[in-house]
Formats: structure tokens, sequence, C-alpha cells
């Protein structure tokens, strides 16, 4: 698969829109309208400032579910996804915290979503909730059985938050991740929300796999995109576009502007 056939563009830069917390959820303590209404809000930012794609995550909802989360947070999301859609013309993905690729793929389906994010599709992870195991023989089955193969896989290998269970190099994991969990694309991240990468492992990961898009997901910067553009496909920005750098806070459409800008003049030169 190829990037390109997503966000029209060879290396895009994608915005996560960290929601607020969602009814159901232990932090939810404001209307729903204000949920939305911040969405659409950061959705815009995202878009005035230039981004090529946008990823809609229940950030707010700590602490985090391990696999499958309530009906009310399925459905509070593909309400959220479809505002997004209505509201601007980018393609966007769903990541459903901290593990349910079942429901994200779900709302992904019904809204017009291009991709998913799945934290954990192959391996067993050691993790604040607990293990969370592989669902990748559910998901592509599910996938086929929705007919919904248009929505692509972005999964994480050795994703943050987490330690893998399984002690092996992490370019091992992402051809597992490629060849038997039928991922379309491999997410690399550092160690939590917002910390930079080790650029060789996003090295070795994109060696190991090599005719598949390997984005960095975690600690982009404007200071830093452009050394990982020159070994990746694809980056997820979120916390460093935040007011104040704080990743709960709304995006800043000016450091959305700057680190575009950055971005596009690194791969024109």
């Amino acid at each position: 698969m190829s990037l390109v056939e997503v966000f029209e563009v060879r290396k895009p830069i994608i915005g996560v829109i960290h929601l607020l917390p969602l009814p159901g959820s232990p932090k939810y303590d404001h209307k729903f309208e204000e949920v939305i209404k911040r969405a659409l809000e950061d959705a815009k930012a995202y878009v005035e400032g230039g981004v090529d794609g946008l990823i809609i995550e229940n950030f707010g909802d700590v602490p985090y579910f391990p696999d499958r989360v309530g009906p009310e947070t399925v459905a509070a999301m593909a309400v959220i996804a479809l505002r997004v859609r209505e509201e601007v013309d980018i393609p966007f993905g769903v990541n459903v915290l901290r593990n349910d690729a079942i429901a994200a793929l779900s709302i992904a389906h019904a809204t017009g979503g291009s991709f998913i994010r799945v934290n954990v599709l192959t391996e067993v992870m050691v993790t604040d909730q607990g293990l969370i195991r592989g669902v990748a023989h559910k998901l592509l089955r599910y996938r086929k059985l929705l007919g919904a193969e248009k929505v692509r896989i972005f999964a994480d290998v050795h994703v943050k938050h987490a330690k893998p269970l399984m002690k092996r190099p992490v370019e091992l994991s992402a051809k597992d991740l490629v060849q038997r969990g039928l991922a379309d694309a491999v997410i690399v991240t550092g160690e939590i929300t917002g910390a930079e990468v080790e650029l060789d492992k996003v090295v070795r990961v994109k060696e190991a796999v090599k005719s598949t898009p390997v984005l960095v997901g975690s600690g982009i910067n404007a200071e830093n995109v452009c050394k990982y553009l020159k070994v990746c496909d694809g980056v997820i920005v979120g916390t460093s576009v935040k007011k104040g750098c704080l990743t709960e806070n709304p995006v800043d459409v000016d450091r959305v502007r700057k680190l575009v800008r950055v971005a596009r003049e690194s791969l024109r030169a």
C-alpha cells in the first residue's frame, strides 16, 4: 500500500484530535456538545495549519479498557467522526483506546474514515491496563466480513506506554506485524505520549518492512520533523502543536503552520 492512495501526498502529516472525556468515562463532567465543539475546533485548526489527515482518539477516557469499550463510547465517537467528516475535507482515521480495533473499524467504516490505528495488532504487550493481546486474527476477518478493505490498518510496533512480553528485536516484530498481522502501515513511537523516537529504531523498522509505509507516531515537533521525514513515510503529530505543548489542550494553529511549513520545505529541498 502507498500512503498516496489515502492522503494524496507522498509523506503525509497527520494531526491527532485528542477527544475530551466522553460520556461514561470517569472524567466526563461537561456537556457532550462541548466535546463535539472542541473536536471540530481542533479539526479546523489542523486543516487551516495544512495537515494532510486527522486521527480521532478517545484520549480523555482514562483509565482505558484494555480491549472492548462500552457502546456509549462507540456511539459518541461515531457522532464526532461524522461531524468531523461534515466539517473538513481531508482523510481521517479512528483510534479507540486502548485496543478496541473492532470498534475503531466499525466507526471508520460507518462514517467514511480512511484508516484506523491499532496499538497492539500482534504479539502480547505488558501495559498499565495489564496484558494486551494482539487482535489481528479477529480484526482482519471482521474487515473482510464488513467489506471494509478500503479502511487501512495502521498498527504500532512495540507501542508506547508498553513493553513486549516476548523480548525480540523491533525489526522482527515489524516483519510479523506486516507478514502475519497484515498491517497496511507500521507506526513507531517513543516510550510515552509526546516522547521522541530513537532515529535508529525508525531506520531499522523501515529496513525490515521496506515496501510497507512506516510512520513516526510520537515526539514530532518543528525542530525534529525534518530528520524523521528523511527516513520514514509520514508523521503523526499532537502534543507539540497544542497550546503550551500540553496534550489535553486545544490545537494551536500557529504551531501547526510552523511544523507543516518546515516539513514541506525539507521535502522540497
